[in-house]
């Protein structure tokens, strides 16, 4: 895995807002659940580095097992072997998905290293690096053979852990965000009462509890994050998100002791103080001790799984024996505790092997502490509120609301004016932009146009205009309008994953309408994007340009859906207008390309060099300036392909292709004539100086490599004929006769050389 750009990390929240409202990730996967075996010890390796128990099957030396995890009969050891036949399917891009494993792991296919995870020393040792998921990509042709897994842990599992399949590279990345929506969501819940909470033990520092339950909902929120799998898509770093994921679970005791020491601190609960601040010693000395190397950072959560088992236990008895002097919100608190608590333990169980793997749903423990607290303090709220309701009934407050409506009446009617004025004129300047588009050759000539007519279309809203640059990874500035004073707009829009969303503007008064228009302004917080599109013969739908226009503040009143309605409904209409207008000056375009072009090479092709030649005679006769023509063949160009191939031989006309226009000067026309044949026009040029340029060639394509698929297949050699005028010809026009039979001559003379056609001939 790899750390992800911003724009990768924007398309990531993306594909998380798309599975909380509903996507599910379609895990097209093969479960790997039976057929494993396992071997005790190491393997030795041959003298090339591979393991020797890779290479030699000795069955009577493995033994089957139900999953490779802990296998029997351990007695300290700290290595093992596992193998198992890999299954076949239709794959596009096979991964092996691993949820984790204990501690280090190399992984051996086909007497290869295809893949490892930490650090393995001469003595085949590790140290701990963290327990991230694994997505081992798979070589073709993998199905039916033994894939072979060298582990290594002092730790008290050994092994892989939870499951193992295979499964396509895109269907991992959603599947990993469907198994972690709950926890991100949760996570994200948590920290908002954190910070809710942090805020009232600031303003209400009398009342200690809100620090205590800050602490226990960030330190959930950070248990929850760290130990989801989608935190590897967010930073690959597995080592800190474990210590992120150890330090804030071993402080929840702490938070929770010391809440409940503030809820009975009139009883003097001298056992509750001791917890806490043995934990917090813990968690100090744990942490410490892992960033300097003393101890795994893994070998610290056994020890903490029995200190908290003693803890709970300790608090359950005290908290039993107070329970009924607790006020009923605090009763709640607790209630959800034990339940987070209950969930906690079973998931320690699962971790240690004493219950079957399974996904302990620990972030709904959380989600109930919180929910507890919300409506805790929604019920404290309601309270509150109630009591402040007849403080509002006042005549200064009907005064204030009277001014205010009488205020947004002013602004709701300035609106209405300024869309009124919109609609009279966008037909006008739609029409005048579209004339004006249709006069244009090229799609460059179009915008400018736009740029410089879009500011009218979209008056009385400011906007911002961008182009689309290599080939849609990004969207440069052209224009922007109503900005004055105002920060600089981005210069330029990064979308390797595709245009941003285009608001949808919803039909107000449509039947299948539910939606209201300031509604939807909450929605696009206050921008809309919208695009400009083109079709291509070639790409099909493109996004040319894109829009962005700003949705006033005036907008907002229910008064203006209608007219605001109209209004954007209007400019989408009218961009969709300009997207054919370009379409067809698009098409247009590509037409005479691909007329004039030849789609292997991407020379000009015979019809081009017809006319040119036609043209650069006359010019020739016309001024009384020398005019040369050279043909060009690649030697044996059949035998080659025989030989190599057709695609090949592709390769080789595009390699001697690429020399050829890179050879010769901007004012030199190089043309594809047909098969291997290639012809210049070399305007100006006398036959010494063409018959020197194409000696050059030769040798800089005697010196090419051709190369295909990665695989050198030697070079290849040309020979040329060179005719000019007027010193080989009376005539221009029978210069490509004469280089012809030049040609003719230097094929029959041994190939490999240049010659040029007789003077007077």
């Amino acid at each position: 895995m790899q750390k992800l750009s911003p724009p990768q990390v924007g398309s990531l929240i993306l594909l998380v807002i798309l599975s909380f409202f509903g996507a599910q990730a379609a895990k097209a996967a093969v479960d790997l659940e039976e057929g494993w075996e396992y071997r005790w010890g190491d393997s030795p390796f041959t003298e090339d580095g591979i393991p020797e128990w890779t290479q030699v099957d000795e069955p009577d030396q493995w033994q089957a097992i139900g999953f490779p995890s802990n296998p029997p009969g351990r007695n300290g050891r700290e290595h093992v072997w596992y193998r198992i036949a890999l299954p076949g399917g239709e794959w596009q891009e096979p991964l092996l998905y691993i949820f984790s494993v204990d501690l280090i792991v190399q992984v051996w296919l086909d007497g290869e290293n295809i893949y490892q995870y930490g650090t393995f020393d001469h003595e085949g040792k590790g140290r701990f690096e963290g327990w991230p998921w694994h997505a081992i990509p798979l070589p073709e042709g993998f199905e039916g053979k033994q894939i072979y897994f060298r582990v290594f842990s002092d730790y008290t599992d050994i092994g892989l852990w939870g499951e193992v399949s295979i499964m396509n590279r895109p269907d991992l990345v959603l599947f990993i965000l469907e198994n972690s929506l709950d926890a991100l969501v949760i996570a994200g819940f948590s920290a908002l009462i954190a910070l809710l909470s942090l805020i009232f033990a600031l303003l209400q520092t009398e009342k200690k509890s809100f620090g205590s339950i800050a602490l226990f909902s960030l330190s959930s929120a950070l248990m929850l994050l760290s130990e989801s799998q989608a935190s590897q898509l967010l930073w690959e770093s597995p080592l800190a998100w474990d210590y992120l994921a150890a330090g804030s679970y071993y402080m929840l005791p702490v938070a929770m002791a010391l809440l409940l020491e503030q809820w009975f601190s009139e009883h003097r609960p001298w056992l509750i103080n001791l917890v806490w601040k043995i934990h917090l010693v813990y968690v100090v000395a744990a942490i410490g001790l892992a960033l300097t190397g003393a101890v795994d950072l893994s070998s610290t959560f056994p020890p903490f799984d029995a200190l908290l088992l003693a803890s709970l236990v300790t608090i359950a008895v005290v908290v039993v024996r107070r329970f009924r002097d607790l006020r009923i919100e605090q009763q709640v608190i607790l209630a959800a505790y034990g339940i987070f608590c209950s969930l906690l333990v079973v998931d320690m169980a699962v971790a240690h092997g004493f219950l079957p793997w399974w996904r302990v749903p620990v972030s709904w423990g959380t989600l109930i502490f919180s929910l507890a607290v919300v409506l805790i303090s929604l019920w404290h709220y309601a309270r509150t509120q109630q009591a402040l309701h007849q403080l509002n009934l006042s005549l200064e407050q009907q005064v204030a609301e009277r001014t205010e409506k009488a205020e947004a009446l002013a602004r709701l009617e300035q609106a209405r004016v300024r869309l009124l004025t919109f609609e009279n004129e966008k037909t006008r300047v739609l029409n005048d932009i579209i004339a004006e588009l249709q006069d244009c050759i090229t799609l460059n000539q179009t915008f400018p146009v736009m740029a410089r007519r879009l500011p009218d279309l979209c008056s009385p809203l400011r906007g911002r205009l961008y182009q689309r640059v290599d080939d849609g990874r990004a969207y440069v500035l052209l224009t922007r309008w109503g900005y004055a004073g105002e920060p600089e707009s981005p210069a330029r829009i990064e979308t390797p994953d595709g245009p941003p969303p285009q608001n949808q503007i919803p039909a107000r008064y449509s039947a299948d309408s539910g939606q209201s228009w300031s509604e939807w302004q909450e929605d696009v917080n206050g921008s809309l994007c919208l695009w400009i599109n083109i079709q291509s013969a070639t790409e099909g739908q493109i996004t040319m340009a894109l829009l962005f226009v700003e949705v006033p503040e005036e907008f907002a009143g229910e008064s203006t859906d209608y007219g605001a309605a109209r209004l954007f409904q209007a400019l989408s209409q009218g961009l969709q207008k300009i997207g054919i207008a370009l379409s067809s000056i698009g098409l247009r375009e590509e037409l005479h390309k691909y007329s004039y072009e030849d789609a292997l090479t991407g020379l000009k092709n015979r019809r081009y060099f017809d006319q040119l030649f036609e043209h650069e005679s006359a010019v020739a006769l016309r001024s009384d300036q020398p005019l040369s023509l050279l043909i060009v063949d690649i030697d044996l160009f059949k035998q080659f392909n025989d030989t190599h191939g057709h695609e090949a031989g592709d390769s080789a006309l595009k390699a001697v292709a690429d020399r050829l226009a890179r050879h010769f000067r901007d004012s030199d026309v190089v043309c594809r004539f047909g098969g291997e044949e290639f012809v210049i026009i070399m305007a100006g040029s006398s036959a010494q100086a063409a018959c020197d340029k194409a000696a050059e060639l030769a040798r800089a394509i005697r010196s090419m490599p051709v190369e295909h698929g990665g695989t050198d297949l030697g070079h290849v050699t040309i020979s040329v004929g060179v005719a000019s005028w007027p010193e080989c010809s009376k005539s221009p026009d029978s210069l490509l006769g004469l280089a012809d039979r030049a040609l003719y001559r230097a094929k029959a003379a041994g190939r490999d050389r240049v010659e040029v056609s007789d003077p007077g001939s």
